[in-house]
């Protein structure tokens, strides 16, 4: 491949459709609105999800639950993939090198599920009590940031 054969993928240079330009066009007259109603007339815009007056859909629908805008997100590992990445100690900044963390200010909660046998130093936004037991016991630190 290179610059002589090159080609825009197919319909990526599409003309756009030319309405009301005479019979022969194939859109013509009515300029594909069809005859008369809501939708032949100018400025006619319906709202998302408008259904021809009847009841739409998403308010016929029963609401339920909630969702807590100051809710607090962690991401979850467990010890058994600590105990795969074979570290002395393990940071924050470690761990998004490794691509266990996606965003830099994730918060980070340390599970016990899994075996750990080397002794570690693991810095975590937060810990459950088995995953610090575990650590601990191993000979190693459960170091809380923040």
């Amino acid at each position: 491949m290179n610059l002589s054969n090159l080609r825009a993928p197919k319909k990526a240079n599409r003309n756009r459709k030319r309405v009301g330009r005479g019979m022969g066009s194939g859109h013509g007259k009515t300029s594909t609105r069809g005859h008369k109603g809501q939708g032949s007339r100018s400025g006619s815009s319906l709202m998302r999800g408008f259904e021809g007056g009847q009841m739409p859909l998403h308010r016929r629908l029963p609401k339920r639950g909630f969702t807590n805008i100051f809710r607090t997100e962690y991401t979850v590992l467990n010890l058994d993939r600590l105990a795969e990445l074979n570290e002395k100690e393990l940071t924050i900044e470690k761990f998004q090198s490794k691509g266990l963390l996606k965003r830099r200010n994730e918060l980070l909660k340390i599970l016990g599920n899994g075996e750990i046998k080397i002794a570690i130093t693991v810095h975590a936004h937060k810990f459950s009590k088995a995953a610090q037991e575990k650590i601990e016991k191993a000979g190693g630190k459960a170091v809380l940031v923040g």
